[in-house]
This record gives C-alpha cells, structure tokens and sequence, in this order.
C-alpha cells in the first residue's frame, strides 16, 4: 500500500528540518527523479507502489542515466538540481528524502533496490549494510 502525499512529505519535512511542504516538495522531486534513472524492472516498479501517485510518476518517468552515478556523484548532481544547495546541504537533502522512501519501501523491497545501486548508497538511505 503506498504512503499518502502529506504523510510522505510531512515525514520529508520532519527528518530534512525543512521550513515549508514546499521545501520538503522540491528536494523529494529532485531525489526521485536522479533515484529512478538508476532502477530498473519490477523493482522500480514496486518501489513506486509504495509510494504517494506523484512521486510515483517522477520515479517511473526518470530521465535517463549515462552511467551509474557513485553516492558522491548522486550528491553532487542533486546539489546541481537545488537552486543555491551546496554539496553538504544536498546531502542532508538526499538523506531526508532517501530515509523516507527506506521507510515506505521496507526492509524487504530496500535490499532490492540496493542492489541495483553501487556501493555506498545504503549509508544515503540510512541504513548501513554490513561488508
């Protein structure tokens, strides 16, 4: 069952300590969007189901991505997408965002979707697997 839009971008908003739904709105539309040109298939897929239909479009309606960016990358590329984000502050943003969608995705369907990522991207999520 997916997540609603307010509880998705309340919980956003609580774990970014952002000011605005606004806010909390424009950084979750920027993390999917880079977090769905790097999934594929029917994990892609089950990851939109959990979440509210909105994000679920911008997940499953990715552009598409050369390669596969390392977390670094994936940082930098959001700081590039957030008017005025720095790296560090692109980082809390990835963070707030990525700990939600590990929330909606649970235990299960999170171990999925880190395996089409590269290494590193489970300390983005907030979930550190060990090596």
């Amino acid at each position: 069952m997916s997540m609603r839009r307010e509880a998705f971008l309340d919980h956003v908003r609580e774990r970014g300590e952002y000011r605005t739904q606004e806010e909390a709105e424009r950084v979750a539309r920027v993390v999917l969007a880079l977090l769905g040109a790097h999934l594929v298939g029917t994990v892609r897929a089950a990851l939109a189901g959990r979440l509210p239909e909105t994000y679920a479009l911008i997940l499953l309606n990715p552009l598409q991505a050369a390669e596969p960016l390392s977390p670094e990358r994936f940082v930098r590329a959001t700081a590039a997408w957030i008017e005025g984000a720095t790296e560090k502050t692109a980082l809390w943003d990835v963070g707030a965002v990525l700990s939600t969608v590990a929330a909606a995705a649970g235990d299960t369907l999170l171990r999925e979707v880190l395996l089409q990522l590269p290494p590193g991207y489970d300390l983005l999520f907030g979930h550190p697997q060990p090596t």
